[in-house]
C-alpha cells in the first residue's frame, strides 16, 4: 500500500454522513492521519485525543467513534476536543485492525521527537504539529496491551494531573523514564498521557476507553480527579528483551527448542506480582546470554532480576509485570515484558 507521508485531513464537527454508520466504515473512508474537530462550551480550550497510532489497536477507534456517533447535534462537551486517527493505512490493510504496522513500515510511536523529515518520521511530524496547534489542555494517547492485561496508563512524571487522568481511566499509573521516540514522551506543554486500555480482543477494553472519553469530555476540572479513586503507583519500569536474533517459542513444557521458550501461560502474570524464584520458561544453551534488561545507564542487569535453575528462567526477586505478550512478532521486535520490583511500587 503507498503511503502520503505529507497528508492529513481535518473535519469540523462531522455529521452521520461523515462518520458513517459504524467504526469499521468510518476507517474505510479515511485515507490518512485524520482530525476531528469538536467544538465544546468552552472554546478557550482544547483536549486532545490520539488513537491508532498503532493499526491493531482498535479500542481507541471504536470508543471515539461511539462517542462522536452518540454526541447530539445541541450537545457539546466542555470544552474543544481534537480527536487524531494517525495510521489508518495499518488498521484499514486485510484482515482489518490487525496489522500493528503496514508489512515493511516502521512502528510510528517510535518516529516521534526526532530531527527527521521523510516517512513515518515525517507523519510524526504532522502529528506533533496537529497537537501543539491547539495548545491542548491535555493529551490522551489511547492504546491497546500488546496481551490480555488490565487497563493500565504510563505517564513520563508523577503530577495532579497524570494521576487524575489516569483515573479516569482505571487505576493503575506506570511512571516511565524509558525513551524510545514514543508521542507521550514528547513535550507539548501539557501533561501528556498513554492509557492501555487492556486488550484489544476484549470488549471491556473498548468501554474503558469510552467511558473514559465520556469523562474527559464532561469534567470541567479533571485535575484532582484522583482524590476520588486510589491510583496504583509503579515506578521505573524495565524491559525484558531478548538479543538479536535469538529464536522465541511458547510452551507449556520444555521441548528443548532452541533460544527462549516462555510459558504459554506469560499473559496471566499482567499486573500480578512475580514471586522470587518462579519460573517463566526454559533457555537453551546460551542461557541468560539469551537476553537483555538495559538500565539507564545502558548496562545489561538481567543477572539482577534473573538466574538459572538447571535451563529453567527463574526470577531472583519479586517482580511486578506487565505487558506480557504470546505476540511472538510484537515480543521480539519490542520486549517480552515491562516488569518493575515489588519495592518499585508505591
Amino acid at each position: 500500500m503507498s503511503i502520503d507521508f505529507n497528508e492529513i485531513n481535518y473535519l469540523q464537527d462531522p455529521d452521520q454522513e461523515h462518520l458513517k454508520s459504524d467504526y469499521n466504515q468510518f476507517l474505510m473512508s479515511i485515507s490518512g492521519p485524520t482530525v476531528i474537530d469538536i467544538s465544546g462550551k468552552d472554546q478557550t480550550r482544547t483536549r486532545v485525543i490520539t488513537t491508532l497510532i498503532h493499526g491493531n489497536e482498535s479500542s481507541g477507534l471504536i470508543a471515539s467513534h461511539r462517542w462522536l456517533s452518540a454526541l447530539g447535534s445541541t450537545s457539546r462537551p466542555t470544552t474543544n476536543l481534537r480527536f487524531i486517527f494517525c495510521s489508518p493505512e495499518a488498521a484499514s490493510k486485510s484482515p482489518r485492525l490487525t496489522h500493528r504496522v503496514l508489512p515493511g513500515g516502521m512502528d510510528l510511536n517510535r518516529c516521534f521527537g526526532k530531527d527527521i523529515d521523510y516517512g513515518y518520521f515525517k507523519r510524526a511530524k504532522i502529528i506533533e504539529k496537529a497537537i501543539s496547534e491547539v495548545n491542548p489542555e491535555v493529551l490522551v494517547d489511547l492504546h491497546n496491551t500488546s496481551g490480555f492485561s488490565p487497563a493500565f496508563s504510563v505517564s513520563t512524571a508523577k503530577n495532579e494531573m497524570a494521576l487524575s487522568l489516569t483515573s479516569l481511566f482505571c487505576q493503575s499509573l506506570v511512571l516511565s523514564d524509558i525513551r524510545l521516540g514514543a508521542l507521550m514522551e514528547q513535550d507539548f506543554g501539557c501533561e501528556s498521557i498513554t492509557i492501555e486500555c487492556g486488550s484489544s480482543e476484549d470488549a471491556q477494553s473498548h468501554e474503558v476507553a469510552f467511558m473514559g472519553i465520556e469523562k474527559l469530555a464532561t469534567l470541567d476540572d479533571i485535575s484532582c480527579c484522583h482524590h476520588k479513586l486510589n491510583v496504583d503507583i509503579y515506578l521505573k519500569p524495565l524491559r525484558l528483551r531478548l538479543k538479536p536474533d535469538i529464536e522465541l517459542s511458547y510452551s507449556c513444557i520444555d521441548e528443548g527448542r532452541d533460544g527462549v521458550t516462555l510459558c504459554n501461560n506469560i499473559e496471566q502474570h499482567n499486573f500480578g506480582v512475580l514471586r522470587a524464584n518462579q519460573m517463566l520458561g526454559w533457555l537453551d544453551d546460551n542461557g541468560l546470554k539469551n537476553l537483555q534488561i538495559i538500565d539507564t545507564n545502558g548496562k545489561n542487569v538481567i543477572d539482577t532480576f534473573f538466574t538459572l535453575r538447571d535451563n529453567q528462567l527463574v526470577t531472583k526477586v519479586d517482580l511486578d509485570i506487565f505487558m506480557a505478550t504470546k505476540n511472538n512478532d510484537i515480543a521480539k521486535t519490542d520486549c517480552l515484558l515491562y516488569m518493575v520490583p515489588q519495592n518499585f511500587k508505591l
